[in-house]
């Protein structure tokens, strides 16, 4: 615009997976034409309406001057395809169709067609994009035929510059260094009445140009003009065979032009490694900052309730409810400590991993757990890069996560997570370090367990920590390529293990040892999650499917369960003594003395479980609901009607009046079982007749 041209700024606004319209793009470009003093007016149609755009050129002028779906081919839909022709494809067929006959009449156009890299050598996952850009190059070379006695010229550009497409597949360093700018002054070149090139392709960016142009001259369409037979000299050429080899080359041309050097023309490794932004040498064995996390026992029932535990069910009253007498923490709990390494960015200061994180996809989750997880506290995690793998398509990256109560390891995580694009770099495909799926045994499930997901699951479980807004903003999942927000891979997890605590350790989370899945497919809200279970020892294999299509979404996945206990509590030997003996022998006393008074005031029977060191290591039961009353110690054969569980020292502190009953409950120090109303009665058998 500032060169004369009138400009038509066609943006629809969309994401880059041709989700959404807006205008705010194409005004935001004609601001800026217009306060430089060009001519520029919006328009926001799709340019597959070709002649609502020639129309805007036209009333506003009087004469005439995207998106990606990427998927591998395998997994290419119809929309895939057909979405990316109609818009690059169609859609420049409908604007040039639109224009030729203006063209004609006035005996004068210039078309540019766009193409890419990737229609040129091709690139994986972009079988649609490809086919389309390089499909243009063929519309441009036949137009270039038939336009040329109405000077007419069409001419094709491959531009390598960083826009919101690119600035998804390029480190941003890069992507800093290909602003389209640079291209312009070719564009406004081949677009001038007087450049006579008609039928060329240019594959083209601002450091070949700049230093075709000896930098010091500038970047301005004349200096293409002036040069142009040594910006189309091609003597000692380098020749890519691939894209991976044009970036790369494109990469080298950019270090030599900050030192002014010739063009080397044999990429090599390290090019390749600056092109994806992926090094292993200087990545590896490097730790993120280390992170803290604190919580109470309200984040373990919101994430209990996340992965979809309810009241509905009796069993799972012990990870919802607090005063339960066994308040548990879901053991996939020990993911939400780990994540805080990465939610804080720590991922992003890693020398050697210069990617862009909308590519980041989780690929697989390693959990193990050291011991149960406390149901409120402050931990600590370490995270360290433990390997980096190259699998072509892309870069996995093994993060190892530690995490500590003070310095008692309670969980190690590791993540493995691919970044799409970021492959070629020369590494290794495998790693020793990795942890790794094991298929299922090849015969049908020894179990099923299916569970509904509710329409706000993923809003729920996003409130444990995840705050991607892939999981609850449509307009974000639009980008990502999905009709609608997905539920988080690793509320599925949690839904898959809890399934196989139930089935398999009756709930009890203190036989979780380990987690292992692999994540495959997204889950919507509302679907329902079917767990299939193959028993082999204390392995439990899994596999998770949504039941309503069939598809799978957590794969090569497995539970390893501690082998169960015989069943009673572990009773230890009173190595010297209990300080609790003595209020016992004390209340067996009374109970000679007041048995049949005590009876008719409390009616009920107290179970006493007395623990040292986490363990239990005596027990106790006072009978005041027959006859004169009585004391037991041991295990009781009948039935307590309340139960209580408190460690030895804590006891004697309640005994003694030094801590009071309620808040060692709520405290989580003194556990109650049974009818809690009854531990009201406990004043009656500790203070008015113990009398210590």
């Amino acid at each position: 615009g500032v060169r004369g041209a009138s400009v038509v700024v066609n943006d629809l606004g969309g994401d880059i997976k041709g989700g959404g319209k807006s205008s705010n793009a194409a005004d935001k470009v004609v601001e800026e034409i217009k306060a430089k003093g060009g001519k520029a007016v919006a328009n926001y149609d799709s340019v597959e309406d070709g002649e609502k755009l020639i129309q805007t050129a036209l009333d506003a002028f009087g004469r005439i001057g995207a998106i990606l779906r990427d998927r591998s081919f395998g997994r290419t839909s119809d929309l895939d395809w057909d979405l990316i022709h109609r818009v690059h494809l169609r859609g420049s067929f409908m604007v040039t169709r639109a224009a030729w006959n203006h063209m004609k009449k006035q005996k004068f156009g210039r078309i540019i067609m766009t193409s890419s890299a990737a229609g040129i050598y091709g690139n994986f996952g972009q079988a649609n994009y490809s086919a389309a850009k390089l499909g243009l190059l063929g519309l441009a070379n036949t137009l270039a035929i038939e336009g040329q006695k109405y000077n007419i010229h069409c001419n094709t550009i491959a531009p390598t510059a960083g826009s919101r497409l690119t600035e998804t597949v390029m480190p941003p360093v890069l992507c800093e260094s290909l602003k389209a700018e640079y291209v312009a002054p070719l564009v406004l070149w081949l677009s001038h009445d007087q450049c006579q090139e008609n039928g060329g392709l240019f594959e083209v960016c601002w450091c070949w140009l700049d230093w075709k142009m000896k930098k010091n001259q500038g970047m301005f369409p004349e200096t293409v003009r002036d040069q142009w037979d040594n910006i189309c000299d091609f003597t000692n050429a380098t020749k890519p065979a691939n894209i991976n080899e044009s970036v790369a080359t494109l990469v080298e041309v950019l270090s030599r032009v900050e030192t002014d050097e010739g063009i080397a023309p044999n990429p090599t490794s390290a090019m390749a490694t600056a092109a994806s932004g992926i090094s292993p040498l200087e990545a590896v064995g490097q730790k993120l900052p280390e992170s803290t996390f604190s919580y109470s026992q309200t984040q373990c029932i919101l994430y209990a309730l996340g992965v979809g535990m309810s009241t509905k069910d009796d069993d799972h009253l012990k990870f919802l409810y607090e005063g339960h007498e066994d308040f548990s923490c879901l053991p996939t709990f020990g993911v939400i400590p780990s994540q805080a390494a990465m939610m804080d960015g720590g991922l992003g200061s890693v020398p050697g991993l210069n990617f862009d994180f909308t590519r980041l996809l989780h690929g697989e989750q390693y959990l193990e757990l050291f011991k149960p997880l406390p149901t409120s506290g402050t931990l600590t995690s370490q995270a360290r890069i433990a390997d980096v793998l190259d699998k072509g398509s892309g870069a996995v990256i093994l993060l190892d996560v530690h995490t500590y109560s003070g310095k008692e390891l309670l969980c190690y995580n590791q993540y493995s997570l691919f970044i799409v694009g970021a492959g070629g770099f020369g590494g290794k495909r495998t790693s020793d370090k990795a942890m790794s799926t094991v298929a299922h045994p090849n015969r049908t499930p020894d179990a099923v367990m299916t569970d509904t997901t509710t329409r706000d699951q993923a809003a729920l479980y996003r409130l444990s920590g995840d705050w991607n807004p892939l999981h609850i903003d449509p307009s974000f999942a639009a980008m990502g390529g999905f009709k609608s927000p997905i539920l988080h891979g690793l509320c599925s997890f949690g839904f898959a293990a809890r399934h196989v605590l139930k089935q398999y350790a009756n709930n009890d989370a203190s036989r979780f040892k380990s987690i292992k899945v692999r994540f495959v497919k997204p889950v919507l809200p509302g679907q329902s999650l079917q767990t299939e279970m193959w028993k082999e020892g204390n392995r439990i294999h899994i596999q998770c499917k949504v039941k309503e299509s069939g598809a799978v979404v957590l794969s090569g996945a497995y539970v390893d369960l501690h082998a169960a206990a015989d069943g009673s509590p572990q009773i230890l030997p009173e190595a010297g003594g209990l300080k609790s003996e003595l209020v016992f022998a004390e209340i067996g006393r009374r109970i000679k003395d007041l048995g049949a008074e005590m009876v008719k005031k409390v009616n009920a029977v107290f179970g006493w479980e007395i623990t040292k060191g986490g363990n239990t290591a005596a027990q106790w039961t006072i009978d005041l609901k027959t006859g004169a009353g009585a004391l037991h110690k041991g295990p009781y054969s009948g039935k307590t009607d309340v139960t209580i569980t408190v460690s030895d020292d804590d006891f004697m502190e309640v005994v003694q009046g030094k801590l009071n009953p309620q808040k060692a409950f709520f405290a989580g120090k003194l556990k109650v079982r049974g009818n809690i109303m009854l531990s009201q009665k406990l004043e009656v058998i500790l203070k008015d007749y113990a009398k210590l």
